[in-house]
């Protein structure tokens, strides 16, 4: 439904002529304690006006339609916005409303019905919004049991959703399927296409959920998929757009930090801080120099092919927003600012970032909608937590004004149909809870907790974890926080309270395995040997490979089942390495795949350096995440002289070297087979043994390597001190 008359017309010309003019006098105006005040009340208002809605006109389904004021099914059926905006209400300090929506969900989910859902957004939405949720629980007065943070009733449903999400890593690769059947598994005729950001966008939320529950598996397939994906680059090191998860042939073929990738760069920075893993800070900054070499063109970042690094699009879609504030993130201010600069003249030009934008000509191109996103004010926030510029606040009061004004009706705010003209469509999206009003409520909010700088914590001692027998002390909400890609928060003391206690099988890998040298398909050796083997086809005596899984008891193919959407018995195995398409008889087959290196060959015609038409077109409306220099020399892409045109190839190069069988690679390959009975998807909150169970009886010690984190040995120290890797964001 579209909105659109001459008085509407002639008030947005008047609102963006009166911006402007504000703009232009702000900036040399400072923002007032007062005036934070107002606007933080504005953005609270807003939040209550929106979420109100919802509840009163929409709370069965996922998404409100603030125009009809009625709700619908996008996502799933299980109520996707309160579930998104839950944490928000602690946030904001609603700890009752926290306390009565909560309980609502623990009553009232269902994750057991014959429904297909996006295993991406299902994770972001539903995992995300769950842990955090469940984190600050304590905070919010809900109820706690002794061994929380590490157990509770909303960790144990985020972990029942995960278990069903694990069945689509059950692929040749080890990257996931897109789609999943909260009942049956990967649906029969489920395509094996995948977007890069639906194969990288995991480790925020399965690692949190290893470390909470003890259960190494969800951080085992999350590495899984990411290491995939580093064994898929082309030549010069660039990843495309969409891949086949089961042959690793690339569909979509254009490099860039927009739809279909973005949250993969975003998970390798965050996955680092929060895990403290240097090694995927590493991964990322190999791909940074890629990004600055072959994507950058005057502080914007332009689409390329994978293959030669030529431009393919010179647009900007609004999903790239989030970048200036990664970039914050890990250090890079200066690229930050002047990215933020570039968007924010796309800003005022409309009053909203559209979709597309062609960088050449200045204007939208083609997709013109702006569905509340919350990509450009994520990089606002983080930016102006780290500089402190009031300019910044006046960006942010730009986007609280544009919103208010064009986009509220009288059930809540509706998706910008065009920025042409500021019509409207009836969708609200959850994320326009979860992350835009968040993001714009905690620039305003100084004193929030979340913008705390870790001068405090609180002391909590836990009691019968893991069989555990004596009492546990450690420190939670000491200021440190990372936001996984829809925004929801996650402590990072809070996990330290429970990762000692890991299982033998995470434990050994992450004491054994240097993840970098794994991604660069290195012969591994122990790390206390502090030297690598520098040449891949090494195979001098020093080296030695070890079964990451020794402890993983063995499988024989007979035990193994697939997992499409055909009704099984509750014993069957949920997750395993063999695939639906693959009868017994190849198992061996698929084995033996494994003990070769594999690269893959990337040869596309040779194109000039102009702009032509994309061969990758995004297809939705509502487009989400899913949607000069030498290479370096401890990145050996080996590939082979065989011409391919249009996909790239997963067949094994001739110069190709072979490993050993009982090699790191295979182990990567047959850590995720893992016998998951259904029946623990059911357990009930309050059967705190069955919860246990994953845990060894022994007290485990595990100390993450802190040598190599010298900034993150203190659990009470700056929020921005520890997060600031590879930067620093204060004098």
């Amino acid at each position: 439904m579209i909105i659109l008359n001459k008085t509407h017309l002639f008030s947005i010309g008047l609102f963006l002529l009166l911006q402007s003019l504000e703009f232009s006098q702000s900036r040399l105006i400072p923002f007032s304690k007062n005036d934070k005040i107002i606007y933080k009340e504005k953005i609270l208002s807003m939040f209550y006006e929106a979420y109100n809605s919802y509840v009163d006109n929409a709370i069965e389904y996922d998404e409100l339609m603030p125009i009809s004021c009625s709700g619908i099914n996008t996502w799933g059926t299980f109520s996707l916005s309160l579930i998104d905006a839950l944490d928000m209400l602690a946030i904001v300090d609603n700890h009752t409303e926290f306390r009565r929506v909560a309980q609502h969900i623990i009553d009232t989910a269902d994750f057991e019905t014959n429904t297909n859902v996006s295993v991406f957004e299902t994770n972001i939405r539903v995992v995300g919004g769950l842990l955090s949720a469940h984190l600050f629980s304590r905070r919010a007065g809900f109820q706690i049991e002794n061994g929380w943070p590490c157990s509770g009733p909303l960790l144990r449903l985020a972990e029942r959703v995960a278990r069903k999400l694990l069945p689509a890593f059950n692929t040749s690769t080890g990257m996931p399927y897109g789609t999943i059947n909260f009942r049956y598994g990967v649906p029969e005729n489920e395509t094996p296409i995948t977007c890069t950001a639906g194969v990288g966008t995991y480790i925020v939320e399965f690692g949190t959920l290893s470390r909470l529950t003890g259960d190494p598996i969800f951080e085992e397939v999350a590495l899984n998929a990411l290491e995939a994906l580093q064994r898929h680059r082309s030549k010069i090191g660039l990843l495309g757009n969409h891949i086949n998860v089961q042959d690793g042939k690339w569909t979509a073929t254009d490099a860039g930090i927009g739809a279909g990738v973005d949250s993969y760069f975003e998970y390798l920075v965050k996955g680092s801080i929060l895990l403290q893993m240097p090694s995927l800070m590493e991964v990322f900054n190999y791909d940074y120099d890629l990004i600055k070499n072959y994507l950058r063109k005057n502080d914007w970042f332009i689409w390329v092919s994978m293959a030669t690094g030529s431009a393919t699009m010179p647009i900007f879609q609004s999903l790239e927003a989030f970048f200036p504030g990664l970039l914050t993130l890990m250090g890079d201010l200066d690229q930050a600012k002047k990215s933020l600069y570039n968007y924010h003249q796309v800003w005022k030009q409309y009053g909203f970032v559209p979709e597309f934008y062609d960088i050449v000509n200045g204007k939208h191109h083609k997709r013109e909608g702006y569905p509340l996103r919350p990509e450009f004010i994520e990089s606002v926030y983080y930016l102006y937590r780290a500089t402190k510029d009031d300019h910044l606040l006046t960006i942010g009061a730009d986007v609280v004004n544009s919103i208010y004004y064009s986009a509220r009706t009288d059930c809540g705010y509706a998706t910008i149909k065009s920025v042409s003209d500021h019509t409207i469509e009836d969708r609200m999206e959850s994320f326009f809870l979860a992350e835009t009003l968040k993001y714009l409520f905690l620039l305003f909010d100084e004193d929030n907790f979340i913008n705390e700088i870790g001068s405090f914590g609180t002391m909590i001692e836990l009691e019968n974890i893991r069989n555990f027998k004596n009492k546990h002390s450690c420190v939670v909400g000491s200021g440190g926080y990372v936001f996984n890609t829809e925004a929801h928060p996650v402590d990072i003391s809070a996990l330290t309270c429970c990762d000692r206690y890991y299982g033998r099988e995470l434990d050994f890998f992450e004491d054994n395995v240097d993840l970098y040298d794994l991604f660069i398909r290195k012969p591994i050796k122990r790390k206390e040997e502090l030297s690598f083997t520098s040449d891949i086809h090494s195979t001098s005596e020093n080296v030695e490979y070890f079964d990451v899984i020794q402890t993983t008891p063995t499988i024989s193919s007979s035990s193994i089942s697939t997992t499409t959407q055909e009704k099984h018995s509750d014993e069957q195995i949920l997750l395993a390495t063999k695939t639906k398409h693959q009868d017994e008889s190849s198992q061996t087959e698929l084995e033996a795949s494994f003990s070769q290196e594999i690269y893959w060959n990337v040869n596309e015609p040779e194109s000039t350096n102009s702009f032509h038409t994309p061969i990758y077109v995004l297809k939705t409306e509502n487009e989400t995440h899913c949607s000069q220099t030498t290479i370096n020399k401890n990145y050996p892409f080996i590939s082979n002289d065989e011409h391919l045109t249009g996909v790239y190839s997963a067949v094994p190069s001739k110069s190709s070297i072979e490993i050993k069988p009982d090699s790191i690679l295979i182990n990567r390959s047959t850590m995720v087979i893992k016998t998951i009975n259904i029946n623990d998807n059911k357990t009930s909150d309050s059967d705190q043994q069955k919860f246990d169970s994953h845990a060894e009886n022994e007290e485990k010690i595990h100390d993450h390597h802190y040598g190599d984190y010298e900034l993150l040995k203190c659990p009470s120290q700056s929020f921005f001190i520890r997060l600031s890797l590879y930067g620093q964001m204060f004098e």
